[in-house]
C-alpha cells in the first residue's frame, strides 16, 4: 500500500467501480480485495470492504462504507488527453456506462465519481495566458464534452 493513498467512500460498490476504471484507464490494475472480519452497520461478515486501486497511476483505495457519504464535485479525477479519440474514449466511457454529462470537461460516472476529461491543447491554451487563453477559455465555457478543433481554433483566434 502507497504511502499517501486517496480514500474514495462508495455505498457498497467499491470493487465494481475500482474494476472499471482498470478497464477504462492505462497504468489501473484493482489490488486486494479486503472483506470485512465482522458485522459493521452497512454490511456483515465477508462483505467486500476495503478495494485497493489505481487509476492512471495514483493510489486509491475504495471503502464500502452504506449510504451517509456522497461523492461531490470537491473532488474529481482530472485525467489528461493527448487529441479527439482520447478524450472520446473517456468520456464515452464514463458517460455510457450510468455516468452523466455536465459542462467544460467534467463529466460523473455512476458511482457519483467526477471526472475531468481534459485535452492537452486546452491546458496549454490555459499556460499560454494572454488572449489565447481567453479564447479557449470562452470556447470551453460553452462545452459539455470538449472539442480539441474548436479549442484549436479558438487558440488561433
Amino acid at each position: 500500500m502507497a504511502k499517501n493513498t486517496i480514500c474514495l467512500w462508495y455505498d457498497k460498490d467499491a470493487e465494481a467501480a475500482a474494476r472499471f476504471y482498470a478497464e477504462t484507464f492505462p497504468d489501473s490494475a484493482v489490488g486486494a480485495v479486503m472483506r470485512a472480519p465482522g458485522d459493521f452497520p452497512d454490511g456483515k461478515q465477508g462483505d467486500v470492504l476495503v478495494v485497493e486501486f489505481t487509476v492512471a497511476g495514483v493510489a486509491c483505495i475504495g471503502l464500502n462504507g452504506g449510504p451517509t457519504f456522497k461523492q461531490d464535485e470537491a473532488f474529481s479525477f482530472q485525467i489528461s488527453t493527448e487529441d479527439q479519440e482520447e478524450t472520446d474514449r473517456y468520456w464515452n466511457a464514463i458517460v455510457g456506462n450510468g455516468g452523466q454529462e455536465s459542462e467544460c470537461g467534467w463529466c460523473k460516472d455512476k458511482w457519483g465519481v467526477s471526472w475531468q476529461i481534459t485535452p492537452r491543447v486546452l491546458m496549454e491554451a490555459m499556460a499560454a495566458g494572454g488572449g489565447e487563453a481567453k479564447r479557449a477559455f470562452d470556447a470551453m465555457m460553452t462545452m459539455k464534452k470538449i472539442d480539441v478543433a474548436v479549442i484549436e481554433a479558438a487558440r488561433r483566434g
